[in-house]
């Protein structure tokens, strides 16, 4: 039954447009922006301390990056959070450099402090460091080969009482008892300076249109970038990462349920 469920997210987000409050990393910002717009979401990138309570009310779904945080995200996050737990809005965190970065975690920390954080998305050795167990990093990127991630996520999964999803060579999607195995990809995404942001933007739009099951919103974002980034590596030039990037874009824009339903390559474990 959650399989079926999964592959109803992409037309219910069409059709309802959520808009999706993103504070989110100056590298990528503009990149979580137009895949949220291609996909069907809203985008609103509101990171002022003084209009994230307020603005956040208005939304249907957060996204929070802590890839270059800044004394403004600082403040703006924790209000966001606030708003959002007051109103049952979904909080997807992306933790960026927890991992290289220990006082992010207490960022974390505090930023739980202040509500519910319902899905954490990031690669596996940033969600091994929130879980208190050592990885292997490069800066933000993860060496981890991920031999125990998917218990690792499935512990935290319990422990945060959130969804936990790490990006890797195998996505891993879990909320403690339900677990899936996302095997759509292609390594040209790792070619590409954001496609993680990207992600957990795609995730927050999911969630945003799809609340009653966020688990199944969580993963149907994963298999849409999966097969996205598959179908622009196909294309003449798709292999250089600059052609890459746009097809990218233009893939996300094209996806229906069926497509995701024809190419999905989900293990549940």
């Amino acid at each position: 039954m959650l399989e079926n469920q999964i592959y109803e997210q992409l037309s219910n987000l069409k059709s309802k447009t959520p808009l999706v409050e993103a504070i989110t990393n100056y590298v990528t910002i503009n990149d979580c922006a137009n895949i949220l717009l291609s996909i069907g979401a809203s985008p609103a990138m509101c990171e002022s301390a003084d209009e994230a309570y307020d603005f956040t009310k208005l939304a249907n779904a957060v996204y929070l990056n802590i890839g270059t945080l800044t004394k403004e995200q600082e403040l703006a996050m924790p209000q966001a959070v606030k708003a959002a737990d007051e109103l049952n809005i979904p909080v997807i965190l992306d933790p960026v450099g927890c991992a290289a970065i220990p006082r992010r975690i207490g960022f974390i920390d505090k930023l739980r402090s202040f509500g519910k954080v319902d899905i954490i998305k990031g690669n596996l050795g940033e969600i091994k460091s929130l879980a208190g167990v050592e990885t292997k990093v490069r800066g933000v990127d993860s060496l981890d080969m991920g031999e125990d991630g998917v218990e690792v996520c499935q512990q935290l999964a319990k422990d945060w009482k959130c969804i936990v999803a790490a990006s890797g060579k195998i996505d891993i999607i879990t909320d403690g008892e339900i677990t899936a195995l996302v095997h759509n990809g292609d390594d040209m995404l790792t070619k590409v300076t954001g496609s993680g942001c990207m992600l957990g933007a795609l995730t927050a739009g999911f969630c945003g249109a799809n609340t009653d099951n966020l688990l199944a919103s969580c993963i149907a974002s994963f298999l849409s970038m999966g097969i996205a980034g598959e179908h622009a590596a196909q294309h003449n030039r798709g292999c250089y990462p600059g052609s890459f990037r746009v097809f990218l874009i233009d893939e996300i824009y094209k996806l229906t349920d069926t497509i995701l339903r024809d190419k999905s390559k989900i293990e549940f474990v």
